[in-house]
């Protein structure tokens, strides 16, 4: 280390990446985040930091302490200490502490409902309907008959028979012609057409497809609907609050309420309070002559739940804390990818160092076992290694590994057979140096360049590759906090967007600073920083 410190050539090198303030910087958040998840204990944890109990100090979130050192009855599994902070025994004396993380839950645990806060208020949404009603009428445009159509007349049912359609409304050419060719017994489509009636309210007409028949017909079907107005249809809410002596209205007066008649005021209030207690059908009244459809809607904790106070990226499908899951999960993934990285480097190094030094038949040897062993289904294997052992992190670690080498095995041996013709290599075998010596102490620190400059993509695309195995079910064992594993989780429950906006964020967010280090490693190794193509 300190010769490549004072080597001119690598102190040159890190210079020009100093220089490049994207790398510069995006090198410094990435090991802070990586310091960040490895001080994971400190910050997201269901087990305290320090414990003060009967005059004994205990460090639970570092060591075990069974539930018998704290409760005389107690059992050698560990306590719950949430619980034990609520008991008398501890409250009793000012001198017991429990210290928590400053986010009190870890990545496994499943959070209690009763903790989570959510309003106990019902709210009425009501909801005007669309008024929709039909018509038949005779050749003269006489109604013969109609149902649910006083609402777009304001007249009783008996009164509307014999009376022309056409006092109501206004049919355009398009109408008229399709009720002619019904009653002429002609085949016609469908037909819908927007019409006005008499005060200018817009409304749909509807005629069904007509098919000739052997009698042409004595009467014509319209039905007839309300359009929605270009804001769409207005909801209404009404909140109602939970009081000692029964319900209170948080709207009092409310036109909506005034307008309903005593029996359906009634049923509203019998349907909330049963709400309070548990989901009811939704309620459908009439109200200033208009149909309207009452939802009763209360907030309940199930899970996955959305972001609250103490919770602040939400809780996923299983009741754990998704920041918690988040930063332990950003720890897996960065801990697996250098690990990853490391032995596959080391792995190919080793490999292409042998082929590019010996060359010749040792070499094209290596190289078509090398392809055979690529051509082998990474997924498959996988696959196979995991049912017979069963997936853990060290597991798909050396099954990744045994795969992740060979990519840059073909860089390091184009390096040796590049570098081992050269004089110095020459010259160290004249000196009698061992072959070993000259590999690794010689020919190595000139072939290391492909080796770095490839080092923090490598790291990317081993974190994107876990969070894929995990997503599609193959990568580590539940229920160890990962990326993947929440996405996995916002494919299930596509409306809990915090599951899919915090995890994706976070795996954009490392493999963005990874290929912004890379890239500026990559222009520093460049020899030509200044050369451009005219």
């Amino acid at each position: 280390m300190v010769d490549i410190v004072k080597n001119p050539i690598a102190r040159k090198r890190l210079a020009r990446f100093m220089e490049i303030k994207r790398a510069r910087g995006s090198l410094w958040i990435l090991l802070g985040l990586y310091m960040l998840s490895l001080c994971a204990e400190l910050i997201c944890n269901d087990k305290p930091l320090y414990v003060r109990f009967k005059g004994h100090s205990y460090f639970p979130a570092f060591f075990f302490y069974p539930e018998e050192t704290f409760l005389e009855k107690g059992k050698k599994t560990r306590p719950d200490y949430k619980a034990l902070r609520a008991m008398p025994l501890f409250t009793r004396d000012p001198s017991n502490i429990m210290l928590f993380a400053p986010i009190p839950y870890g990545p496994y645990e499943s959070i209690d409902p009763a903790s989570i806060p959510v309003s106990k208020d019902v709210v009425a949404v009501v909801t005007p309907m669309p008024a929709a009603g039909s018509v038949n009428i005779d050749r003269a445009f006489a109604v013969v008959s109609s149902l649910s159509f006083s609402s777009f007349v304001k007249e009783k049912k008996k009164s509307l028979l014999g009376k022309d359609i056409r006092r109501f409304f206004t049919l355009p050419p398009g109408v008229l012609e399709a009720i002619r060719k019904r009653f002429a017994n002609i085949p016609a489509p469908s037909y819908v057409e927007t019409v006005r009636d008499r005060n200018g309210r817009k409304m749909r007409v509807y005629l069904s497809t007509f098919k000739p028949r052997k009698v042409p017909p004595e009467s014509v079907r319209l039905t007839f609907r309300e359009k929605a107005p270009p804001g769409g249809i207005t909801k209404r809410k009404i909140v109602f609050k939970p009081q000692a002596t029964g319900i209170g209205i948080h709207a009092k007066g409310d036109p909506l309420l005034e307008a309903l008649s005593p029996q359906d005021r009634k049923q509203l209030m019998e349907s909330v309070k049963k709400r309070f207690l548990g989901p009811v059908e939704p309620l459908f009244l009439t109200i200033q002559g208009r149909r309207h459809r009452i939802d009763l809607t209360k907030e309940a904790v199930r899970f996955p739940f959305p972001p609250t106070k103490g919770h602040w990226m939400g809780i996923d499908a299983a009741g754990r804390d998704v920041l918690a899951r988040v930063l332990y999960g950003l720890r897996t993934s960065l801990t697996f990818g250098l690990l990853l990285v490391a032995g596959s480097m080391a792995l190919g190094i080793f490999a292409g160092a042998l082929q590019g030094y010996y060359g010749g038949l040792f070499d094209i040897t290596a190289q078509r076992l090398v392809e055979i062993w690529s051509a082998l289904p990474f997924l498959y294997i996988m696959i196979l290694m995991g049912s017979i052992y069963g997936r853990s992190f060290s597991l798909l670690l050396f099954c990744y590994g045994l795969f992740n080498w060979i990519g840059i095995s073909y860089y390091v041996r184009a390096e040796f057979l590049k570098l081992r013709r050269l004089a110095f290599v020459e010259a160290a075998r004249c000196m009698g140096i061992g072959t070993s010596r000259i590999l690794f102490r010689h020919i190595l620190p000139n072939a290391l360049v492909p080796v770095i400059t490839f080092f923090p993509f490598s790291l990317v695309g081993a974190i994107g590759a876990l969070a894929a195995l995990d997503y599609l079910g193959f990568g580590l064992p539940p229920p160890t906090p990962s990326w993947g594993e929440l996405l996995f989780q916002a494919q299930q429950y596509r409306w809990a967007w915090w599951l899919i906006l915090y995890p994706s964020a976070a795996l954009f967010t490392v493999m963005l600073l990874g290929v912004f280090v890379g890239e500026g490693i990559r222009n520093a190794y460049d020899p030509k920083r200044y050369a451009r193509m005219e």
